[in-house]
C-alpha cells in the first residue's frame, strides 16, 4: 500500500540552511619589505631627492716639523625616490551586494591590501613587475655587487649561511651587520637540519611557546603573501635599515557608481556602471623606495651593497653585460682611450671601470638604463637590452 509522506526532498524549499557567519580563510599577509625597511616621511611630490655621502675625507701624516699638510675633500651624491602607482578596480553588480549574506566590500578590501603587499615585495626584492621608474631590485643589486652565493651540488648550509664566504659574511665585508633575513617557506626544513660541529641545531624555536625564528641573532621572515620567488633566491639577508621607502599616497578607496570600465588592451567598454547597475571599488597606492648606500670606511667606493642572497640549486638565468668606457676618438684614431675609474650606474647599481675601461655584470633579461660619468668628461646616459645572449657595448665620453 502506498504511503504518502512529506519527506525532505518534497520540503526542501522550506528547510532553512544554517549559514556560519564567518568565511573560512587565512588572514591577509602584508609586505615583508615594508615591515623591515626604514620608513621616511611621506613624499610631497612624485620625486624626492635624498643627499647621500659619496666620498670621505682622508687624513695624512705630516713629515717633520716643516712638512706640508695635504688637502682632502668630501663629496655628496643624490639618490632619488620616485613614486610608482599600484591600483586595482573591482566591479560588482549592486544586486550581488544587496543579496549577499556577507559584507562583500569588507571582505574584498583586506585582500586588496594583501595584493598590494605582494606586488611591493615582488618588485622591490626580486624585480618581478618592477616599475620602469624604480632602480634595480635588492637581489639584482646584490648580484651586481658579487654578493650571491651558490649552494653547489652538496650544500653545507651551515657554511653557506654562517661561514666565511657565506651570505652573512658577504654583508659584513661591506661594513654593515645583518639585521634581518627573508626566506622561502621551503627553507625552514633546511634550516632546521643545520647543526653546529657539536651537533646542536642553530635554527630552533621553543617547543612550549611561540618564538620568532632568528639566524645569527637576526630575525627571519617567511613571507606568506605569495611574493617570494624561489626560482631567484632561497634566502636573502641584509641590513634592512639601509633600505628606505616613502609613501606618496596612502591606500585610498573609492566606491564608484558612475563611469565605464575599458579593456586595457582593446579599449572596448566592458562595463557601464550606471547602465548595468554596478558599483566598482577603486584602490590606489603610491610609494617609492631606494637603497641610498652611503660611503663608509669599509665601502669607500659605494660599489658594495648591504644585502646578499643564497641562490637556488638551479640559478636564475642571467647574461653577461660588458661595458667599455672610452673618451671620444681624435684625429685618425678608430677608437677612444679607455677611461679607468669611471662611475657606471646600471639602474642605480654602481660599478667602477677597471684599467681597461671595462665593467662586467650578470643580469637577467630586461632593459636597463646606464649612466656614466668621469672626472673631466661630460656625463652620458644610454640604454641596453639583455635577452638571450651576452651584450657588449662601448660608451664614449666627450671631454668637458
Amino acid at each position: 500500500m502506498a504511503v504518502n509522506i512529506v519527506d525532505r526532498q518534497r520540503a526542501e524549499a522550506l528547510i532553512q540552511e544554517q549559514l556560519i557567519n564567518t568565511i573560512q580563510q587565512e588572514a591577509p599577509a602584508n609586505s615583508a619589505f615594508m615591515s623591515m625597511a626604514r620608513k621616511l616621511p611621506n613624499m610631497s611630490s612624485k620625486t624626492t631627492r635624498m643627499p647621500v655621502l659619496d666620498m670621505l675625507p682622508t687624513a695624512y701624516w705630516v713629515n717633520g716639523d716643516t712638512g706640508m699638510k695635504l688637502t682632502s675633500k668630501q663629496e655628496w651624491d643624490n639618490v632619488y625616490l620616485t613614486a610608482a602607482e599600484l591600483a586595482v578596480i573591482v566591479p560588482i553588480p549592486e544586486a550581488v551586494v544587496d543579496d549577499a549574506s556577507f559584507d562583500i566590500i569588507g571582505e574584498i578590501l583586506p585582500r586588496i591590501n594583501e595584493a598590494i603587499g605582494e606586488r611591493v615585495d615582488s618588485a622591490v626584492i626580486f624585480g618581478n613587475g618592477r616599475p620602469a621608474e624604480w632602480d634595480l631590485d635588492i637581489v639584482t643589486r646584490a648580484r651586481v655587487a658579487g654578493n650571491n652565493v651558490a649552494p653547489g651540488s652538496s650544500p653545507d648550509y651551515y657554511n653557506l649561511l654562517l661561514g666565511e664566504g657565506g651570505v652573512i659574511s658577504k654583508v659584513e665585508e661591506m661594513g654593515t651587520m645583518v639585521t634581518g633575513a627573508i626566506a622561502a617557506m621551503g627553507m625552514r626544513a633546511k634550516l632546521r637540519g643545520i647543526k653546529t660541529t657539536d651537533g646542536l641545531p642553530i635554527f630552533k624555536s621553543d617547543m612550549q611557546g611561540s618564538t620568532n625564528y632568528t639566524l645569527d641573532g637576526a630575525p627571519i621572515q617567511f613571507p606568506q603573501n605569495g611574493s617570494f620567488d624561489s626560482s631567484i633566491a632561497q634566502l636573502i639577508v641584509g641590513d634592512f635599515s639601509k633600505a628606505v621607502y616613502a609613501i606618496r599616497q596612502d591606500i585610498t578607496v573609492k566606491i564608484l557608481d558612475q563611469g565605464v570600465i575599458q579593456d586595457p588592451t582593446t579599449k572596448e567598454i566592458v562595463y557601464n556602471l550606471a547602465q548595468q547597475d554596478m558599483i566598482a571599488i577603486r584602490v590606489v597606492f603610491r610609494m617609492g623606495w631606494a637603497l641610498p648606500n652611503p660611503v663608509t670606511r669599509m665601502n669607500g667606493d659605494r660599489t658594495g651593497v648591504p644585502f646578499a642572497f643564497l641562490e637556488p640549486a638551479t640559478a636564475q638565468t642571467t647574461k653577461k653585460l660588458t661595458l667599455t668606457v672610452t673618451d671620444t676618438p681624435t684625429g685618425d684614431a678608430s677608437s677612444g682611450t679607455a677611461i679607468e675609474g669611471a662611475t657606471v650606474l646600471i639602474d642605480g647599481a654602481k660599478k667602477l671601470t677597471n684599467s681597461s675601461g671595462k665593467v662586467e655584470v650578470n643580469l637577467p633579461a630586461g632593459t636597463y638604463k646606464v649612466s656614466v660619468k668621469a672626472d673631466g668628461y661630460k656625463s652620458t646616459t644610454d640604454e641596453v637590452t639583455i635577452s638571450t645572449a651576452a651584450v657588449t657595448k662601448t660608451i664614449q665620453l666627450a671631454a668637458k
